[in-house]
């Protein structure tokens, strides 16, 4: 009785120990250059795609400008945009809403210790223009944070993955405390301009060592039925969740079967995937296609 109660009051909490969900492996494709980034981008930290997808947009973390950069499906760089009136703190992750509308994560958080965390709206539906302005700004702080920094066993509050979906942001935690585990945690946002508190809505765990288990972004596929998280060496597909708990998802763990710092992917449909690595010595610096379902 003692160990339900401990288990109800921790549900509250935390929402739950630990769900039983699936780490099943399975086969992937090979994972195929699709193109070399140009010289110039070889911190590429997020990627998305226009709502006609014609046009690649990336954008590069922190010490770098704020601008997003566009690409053609070929690779070649279009077009230079800056974002005006903000700073590029550590802009992680960009991701667009089912309307086309884009959104870039200014919040990076290696040390854990951000208070300026943001979600930035902004207009890129004209291709000629060679700057936007931010439209929206969505200002939060995590639900369980209560120091900046915490612990160090404790350090889950860093991100560099989200998605949206039907009017709120979804964020998935990079793990970056002592001891790793394989734990991450995901928060509900609203789509909206104002200071939010992020929602625990989930809290879940990957197998495997930080290279293996660190999410260093994410996509969803057009039904929002699936989500993918990556990380140096595999990807996995996020299903059987729901909007207020990811507790009940379902996890498949694909490997790559290629080692590289990973940092952005997106669906280029609702089977292939687009990813991309910044560059490192003579590694990396690409746009990679993988099929996830090549059996289908």
């Amino acid at each position: 009785m003692k160990m339900y109660i401990l288990c109800a009051v921790t549900a509250i909490l935390m929402l739950g120990c630990h769900p039983k969900s699936s780490n099943e492996q399975v086969e992937g494709d090979t994972l195929k250059v699709e193109f070399s980034l140009p010289k110039k981008l070889e911190e590429v930290s997020g990627i998305t795609l226009s709502q006609d997808q014609k046009t690649i947009w990336v954008i590069e973390d922190q010490g770098n400008k704020n601008m997003v950069y566009g690409l053609d499906r070929q690779g070649k760089l279009i077009k230079d945009v800056l974002v005006e009136d903000t700073e590029n703190n550590d802009w992680e992750e960009i991701t667009k809403d089912s309307k086309g509308n884009i959104y870039i994560g200014d919040f990076g958080n290696n040390d854990n210790d951000r208070r300026n965390l943001a979600i930035l709206k902004i207009d890129l539906k004209d291709p000629s223009q060679n700057t936007t302005k931010v439209t929206q700004t969505t200002k939060f702080h995590y639900e369980g944070q209560t120091e900046f920094p915490p612990k160090k066993s404790n350090w889950l509050y860093d991100c560099e993955a989200f998605v949206e979906m039907n009017g709120n942001f979804y964020l998935f935690t990079k793990n970056r405390s002592k001891g790793f585990d394989g734990t991450f945690l995901v928060f509900k946002v609203p789509n909206q301009k104002g200071d939010f508190e992020a929602k625990l809505v989930g809290k879940l765990k990957l197998d495997g060592k930080y290279n293996d288990a660190a999410i260093t972004s994410a996509s969803i596929n057009s039904k929002q039925d699936q989500i993918v998280l990556l990380n140096h060496k595999y990807v996995r597909i996020l299903s059987g969740f729901t909007p207020d708990n990811f507790n009940t998802a379902k996890i498949q763990k694909i490997a790559l079967n290629h080692n590289s710092q990973k940092e952005a992917v997106v669906f280029l449909d609702d089977k292939t995937l687009l990813i991309a690595d910044e560059k490192a010595k003579k590694v990396g610096g690409n746009v990679y296609l993988f099929n996830i379902n090549p059996h289908k």
